[in-house]
């Protein structure tokens, strides 16, 4: 049986496809963005993957069919910190993806957004997924609940379609914790990774001053030692946020032609994968995908 195939809109860095492709497997059959910034990041550390482009334009009738598709779509309709214009702002791109899923009709979806979300937006989200057939469950997870020095609360959505199990049978690789394809070490993952090009590693005490617990934390669970956090300028480190950010060293702040402010730009729009897996763990199971999908060895 095939492994499953993963698509990706509004793909930024892939924080959110790294962390479905270690809980489900699969292999990426195209990504999809338009900012310049991600951009050059898709096209550095996943050369061969065709990128869509603008979702609202493309033909999905002509678009390779997958199993599972991915994506966070823009936050600023839904975010505290904007206008929280909701359904009516120009920026609400969440139609045109459901009928990407109507088109390509995958067994498998997974979002993520900003958690005031939930408030504002999400009941049309939910409607349209019941249309499409898709059963869906939820959760608000932070990323400082998975040891990030930062909370970044990210609503979290699985939806799996009610023929799910249809033919041809997919396997589903429900991976245990440490037991994912190449590994249970994030510092590991991604493409082709590169030296950070924007500060460099420095874990002695005293730098992070109030933050050193929390810093310490996050070292432990990201499996690398924090770079300091200011560069040669006295600016912020952009290859410290991308620490925080639980991304592998180089993975933004190494892509050739990247300038500073599309690094923030990018991690700024990002999730932390790290966060991303631990709340697909708990839905997968909510959904019952280890029981109803998974193949056994």
């Amino acid at each position: 049986m095939a492994g499953p195939r993963i698509g990706s809109v509004c793909s930024g860095y892939r924080g959110l496809d790294m962390a479905v492709e270690r809980v489900f497997g699969g292999t990426t059959a195209w990504v999809s963005d338009i900012d310049p910034g991600a951009n050059k990041i898709l096209a550095h550390h996943w050369p061969q993957v065709p990128n869509l482009g603008d979702i609202k334009t493309v033909d999905w009738s002509a678009v390779e069919p997958v199993d599972i598709c991915c994506g966070g779509y823009p936050c600023q309709p839904f975010s505290i910190a904007g206008e929280k214009r909701g359904t009516a702002d120009e920026r609400h791109i969440w139609p045109h993806i459901a009928h990407s899923l109507g088109v390509l009709r995958p067994r498998i979806a997974v979002f993520e957004n900003v958690g005031n979300h939930l408030r504002l937006g999400f009941d049309t989200v939910l409607a349209d997924l019941a249309r499409l057939g898709f059963d869906a469950e939820w959760l608000c997870l932070r990323a400082s609940d998975v040891g990030a020095p930062h909370p970044r609360r990210r609503l979290i959505l699985l939806a799996v379609a009610q023929d799910a199990d249809r033919e041809p049978r997919v396997e589903w690789r429900v991976a245990a914790p440490g037991q994912e394809e190449g590994g249970g070490a994030w510092s590991d993952a991604g493409g082709r990774g590169g030296a950070p090009a924007d500060g460099t590693c420095d874990s002695s005490a005293g730098a992070w001053g109030k933050y050193e617990p929390a810093v310490r934390r996050w070292e432990r669970a990201a499996g690398r030692a924090a770079p300091h956090p200011v560069n040669a300028m006295g600016r912020l480190s952009t290859a410290a946020v991308e620490w925080m950010m639980g991304l592998p060293a180089g993975h933004v702040t190494g892509v050739p032609g990247l300038t500073r402010s599309e690094q923030l730009h990018a991690l700024g729009n990002g999730v932390v994968p790290q966060q991303v897996e631990a709340a697909l763990r708990v839905l997968a199971a909510r959904a019952g995908l280890t029981r109803s999908l998974a193949v056994a060895a």
